[in-house]
């Protein structure tokens, strides 16, 4: 509702503004956050425990193949290099969900990539630290955001594809139902008399060129838009619910199927 929009919008504001985000001083004290998915990378920058910024990015084709060792170095050689005017020079705790990370320094066995990381992050003063996943939640959402956008993009031909089919997806719990809604021809008959003897409707045909939102299909029946007019007749109405509630592939499934 309104309220509730309201207030998540309100939120999104207070967290990209004062004091939710400060300037940074120059002074030390820095902290980076980071994190990756098979999503993306996300990070926060810190400083005296107050937010500077976030940041975050998709994954790039090449990098999906990564294992987790390389994705999670990956998160913080993003972070040092966006934010590379402020860390230059200066002190910084990296903290990761990826305990082995502590050790990059140390490590032996190395692949070039990791090697040409390691000579980024010698350029730094950084001291990477493990900070558990749960508690590691603002670059867990930041690294897992692009993706959930890029999840829910769907081609536009296939909608078009499904509309013309009158299918529509149904989502309940973590199961999808396709459906499929269709009126039988005997109840489009009973629609259409209907609609004859209902006053409001037959003025409504009778001066359809002045209508924009009204039309006639090929079997003269009222549709508002993508709607069905239905005629208020008690008997009708039962009949439209029934039709699509009954069949065990209706849209909305109930405790009995």
């Amino acid at each position: 509702n309104k309220e509730r929009e309201k207030s998540f919008e309100e939120l999104k504001q207070r967290l990209v503004s004062a004091p939710v985000l400060t300037l940074s001083s120059g002074l030390g004290g820095f902290q980076i956050y980071s994190d990756a998915s098979k999503k993306g990378l996300g990070c926060v920058l810190m400083q005296h425990r107050k937010v500077i910024a976030y940041a975050s990015r998709q994954l790039k084709p090449y990098e999906v193949n990564y294992p987790t060792h390389d994705l999670e170095l990956a998160a913080v050689v993003f972070a040092l290099k966006i934010w590379r005017h402020c860390l230059y020079g200066e002190s910084c705790d990296v903290f990761t969900d990826y305990k082995s990370l502590k050790y990059i320094f140390t490590q032996r066995e190395l692949n070039i990539r990791q090697r040409r990381w390691l000579e980024l992050l010698k350029d730094y003063d950084t001291n990477i630290q493990y900070h558990p996943g749960k508690a590691n939640v603002v670059a867990d959402a930041l690294s897992r955001k692009s993706g959930m956008i890029a999840g829910i993009k769907v081609e536009e031909e296939i909608i078009r594809d499904l509309e013309r089919l009158d299918v529509e997806l149904y989502l309940r719990g973590q199961h999808g139902y396709w459906a499929s809604l269709r009126v039988e021809p005997d109840l489009i008959s009973r629609i259409k008399e209907a609609q004859k003897e209902d006053n409001e409707i037959w003025t409504i045909i009778e001066n359809l060129a002045e209508q924009t939102e009204f039309r006639l299909d090929e079997d003269d029946v009222l549709w508002q838009g993508t709607r069905l007019c239905v005629p208020n007749d008690a008997t009708l109405r039962e009949a439209l619910l029934t039709e699509a509630h009954s069949s065990p592939f209706s849209i909305h499934p109930g405790s009995t199927k």
